[in-house]
Parts: structure tokens; C-alpha cells; sequence
């Protein structure tokens, strides 16, 4: 690989030994190889470091306790025309995601700064890019997003939910956007330990 990489997968991790091996096994299957993987490790008292070196990614060890953080560190290391996002218990649907990003990339008539693809998510339930009313979902890893229309945006330092916050400034920056309906990611919803679980717990608690 010459140059800069077509593509950065950015990958933030918080004691993910036990689970990251199906996310970064999606991305080693990839038949399309000009990428980067980047994890950043944030507060890792385990070996997902070491779990994720073992895969060829490159680690940043940080210890910011929240996962917008952890995103932008992961902005500020990429060398890729393109970022995707991944949580580190989600996993790439197949083995062709980049290969068929990269040719819908080089096939659009158009310059497009992101481009957004559907997803599935408990077991089999299948999300399409954007609902009947033209809404996105509020999500940074259904998309592929151009690193230099990312500027200068990044994640605001709250304690949940920052996706929601860099969506929406993205959103808002009236930039060319693709719906693509193609299924490329699996979306591990309410897995036990996650924020969307600990989330839902903190409202059933309510």
C-alpha cells in the first residue's frame, strides 16, 4: 500500500478482549486491502491491545473514559480519503464491504461526501439508510465518511450518546449525501455490558 490508504476503520475499544475478535475478523476477511485499521484502546485494563496488534491494526492507548473521545483520537490518526466507524462488538456483514464501497465510490457520477447503507441488527431485522420521511439514523457506523468533509468536526465530550452530536453537525453542513441500500454492517444491539444496554437498563430502572 503507496501512499494513503482508500480507507480508515477506526475502532474505539473498552475492555473488549472478550468480544472484539468478530469485529476485527470481519475486517481482516475484507477481499479489498488498501485500508487502515486503527484502535484506539481507551482505560484497557485487559489485552485488547494485544488482541488487536495480533490483527495488524494500529493501537493508540488513551484513557479518556468516554467513547466521543476515543472517536476523535482515532480522526486525528487516520490517514484515509474515506473513514468508517465501528463499535468494537459490531462486525462487517460480509467479506466484499470495502470492495463494494470502493466501487460505488468510483461509479457515482457525482463527488459524494457520505455515504449511507443499510444494516442489520437483532438477528435479522433489516434498517435501510433512511426511513419513508427521508430520516437518517442516528448512527456514525452506517455511513462512509469523506475524512477531509470531516474537517475540523468531531465528537463533543459528554457522557453517551456524542454520535448524536457529530451526526447532526455533519447533517447540517449540507453536504452531497447517498442512500445506499446495502446491507454492509451488523449492529450488535443491547449487547450485555454495552451503552445501549446499560442505557436501557438505567431507563427500565427509572
Amino acid at each position: 500500500m503507496n501512499g494513503k490508504p482508500r480507507f480508515s476503520i477506526i475502532i474505539p475499544a473498552y475492555n473488549a478482549a472478550e468480544h472484539i475478535h468478530k469485529a476485527l475478523d470481519s475486517v481482516k476477511a475484507q477481499s479489498f486491502t488498501d485500508y487502515e485499521l486503527i484502535v484506539v484502546c481507551d482505560s484497557c485494563a485487559d489485552n485488547t491491545e494485544e488482541i488487536a496488534k495480533s490483527y495488524g491494526a494500529k493501537t493508540y492507548p488513551v484513557d479518556y473514559h468516554n467513547d466521543g473521545l476515543t472517536r476523535n483520537e482515532g480522526i486525528e490518526r487516520a490517514l484515509g480519503e474515506w473513514i468508517l466507524f465501528m463499535d468494537d462488538d459490531d462486525w462487517l456483514l460480509h467479506e466484499y464491504v470495502l470492495e463494494q464501497l470502493d466501487e460505488k465510490l468510483r461509479n457515482l457520477r457525482e463527488n459524494v461526501d457520505i455515504i449511507c447503507f443499510s444494516f442489520i441488527f437483532k438477528g435479522w431485522k433489516y434498517a435501510r439508510p433512511a426511513g419513508n420521511n427521508g430520516s437518517h439514523w442516528i448512527a456514525v457506523w452506517n455511513k462512509c465518511w469523506r475524512r477531509a468533509a470531516i474537517g475540523n468536526t468531531r465528537f463533543p465530550y459528554i457522557h453517551a450518546c456524542s454520535d448524536v452530536y457529530f451526526h447532526q453537525a455533519m447533517f447540517q453542513k449540507g453536504l452531497r449525501v447517498v442512500n445506499w441500500d446495502m446491507p454492509m454492517y451488523y449492529y450488535n444491539y443491547l449487547r450485555p455490558g454495552s451503552i445501549s444496554w446499560a442505557l436501557k437498563e438505567g431507563k427500565n430502572e427509572s
